[in-house]
């Protein structure tokens, strides 16, 4: 079968890596790709994937089977809904499911209306009415654009004066564009996070292992909210007597709400958990698989993606069998000193070898092809994944592997997976 990946970052060359090990795979194909799924795919710059006649008129000509849509922007689009209507099997949610991260307040109001366990909040469409609200908040309070903003909407806001400057960032000075027209403003929620991706068809749903994402830009988690700069896998908090209760009060409900308002949810959702002392409750929903979460769900996974995917579209994933290694992954993101803010970009990039062998795996992220030579081009640029028998050896070989990556301006934190060791 041919497939075709939509996107360019460590997510999609993560899902390229795995999709091509499926006896089942055919040729396939990233739209548009980047220098390292350049290595396993036949790369398509020249198509936008906002431009979806001609990203069905592509699939149709090279007999694309299955189309994997990676980012959270096509989805929310509704690049899968132009896919099926034109006979074309797409892995991910429709347009109106993607919702469930497309919009902060959509996906509060339905935790709301169906008993889900999250922050208490209030929506705000006036940046007077939020202003009024922050005066008496309790503090420290959480501000989240309600739009797509690339993980970065959030701001966490120690006292009222960080909450005004919020404010006047998201709804006036429209930092993350029209994603801020609307804002939630969260009670703040403490205790360890963790990152559940979940394999849909619109009735079943099967939890993958867990994740543990390092959100700030800093080591011991200070500096601003990032795309995410490591991950691990499993997270030691996610015990079995949380699964257990995830599945009857968060996972199961949520895709019966999805399914109940008209919006049944099939592809992969992300759900973001908080363990707080008041117990589990969901920070957020996303759409799609995490990044870099996938970069270490995927190397541990045992089961053919290909099956797993086709299931979900075909709605008969009840059928299938979803299965992990007993081990470890750890990846540390090798980013543009300054991300998120300012960083310079163009810089030439050496690997040594080492890669693709022992458990050892590098997953372009930000990176494009200059008169033949790889060179920077965003601010997250490579995804170092290591696996080991536990985390203490997956994160050893990981930053090891991190030496055979050199860049002029890299940057990365040093403390990923610490204190999940320590735990």
């Amino acid at each position: 079968m041919n497939i075709l990946v939509i996107g360019s970052g460590g997510r999609e060359h993560a899902l390229a890596w795995k999709l091509q090990q499926s006896p089942q795979a055919g040729k396939l194909y990233a739209l548009p790709g980047n220098p390292g799924m350049a290595e396993i795919a036949e790369c398509v710059p020249d198509i936008a994937a906002s431009d979806h006649g001609a990203v069905v008129a592509f699939a149709k000509e090279k007999g694309v089977g299955l189309v994997v849509v990676g980012p959270e922007a096509p989805l929310a689009d509704g690049l899968v809904d132009a896919l099926a209507d034109a006979g074309i099997k797409a892995f991910g949610p429709s347009r109106l499911a993607a919702e469930i991260e497309g919009s902060k307040a959509f996906s509060k109001d339905l935790m709301k209306k169906y008993n889900i366990p999250t922050a208490g909040y209030e929506v705000f469409n006036s940046a007077d009415k939020a202003l009024e609200y922050l005066k008496t908040a309790n503090y420290p309070i959480v501000l989240k654009a309600d739009g797509l903003a690339l993980g970065k909407g959030v701001l966490i806001c120690e006292n009222k004066d960080e909450a005004f400057n919020g404010v006047k960032t998201i709804m006036e000075d429209k930092k993350f564009g029209s994603a801020g027209n609307t804002l939630v403003i969260e009670e703040f929620m403490t205790g360890p996070e963790v990152s559940v991706l979940c394999f849909c068809d619109g009735e079943t749903i099967k939890p993958m292992t867990s994740a543990m994402d390092h959100k700030r830009a800093k080591d011991g988690d200070k500096g601003l909210n990032t795309g995410g700069m490591g991950n691990i896998s499993p997270s030691p908090f996610y015990t079995k007597e949380i699964e257990d209760f995830c599945m009857e009060n968060i996972y199961k409900p949520t895709m019966a709400a999805m399914k109940n308002e008209g919006r049944p949810f099939k592809g992969v959702l992300f759900v973001g958990l908080m363990l707080t002392p008041d117990g589990v409750k969901v920070l957020e929903y996303n759409a799609r698989f995490g990044d870099p979460e996938a970069q270490v769900v995927l190397p541990r996974m045992k089961s053919d993606i290909l099956d797993i995917m086709e299931a979900c579209v075909e709605g008969r994933l009840n059928e299938v069998e979803l299965e992990f290694e007993d081990n470890a992954a750890v990846c540390v993101v090798l980013a543009s000193d300054g991300y998120p803010l300012d960083y310079d970009k163009g810089k030439e990039v050496t690997v040594k070898e080492g890669f693709g062998k022992n458990g050892l795996y590098l997953y372009h992220a930000g990176t494009k092809l200059v008169d033949g030579k790889v060179v920077t081009a965003g601010g997250r640029v490579f995804g170092v994944t290591a696996t080991g028998k536990n985390l203490k050896e997956a994160r050893e070989k990981a930053y090891k592997a991190t030496e055979l990556v050199e860049f002029e301006n890299k940057y990365m934190r040093t403390d990923i997976g610490k204190k999940a060791l320590e735990a």
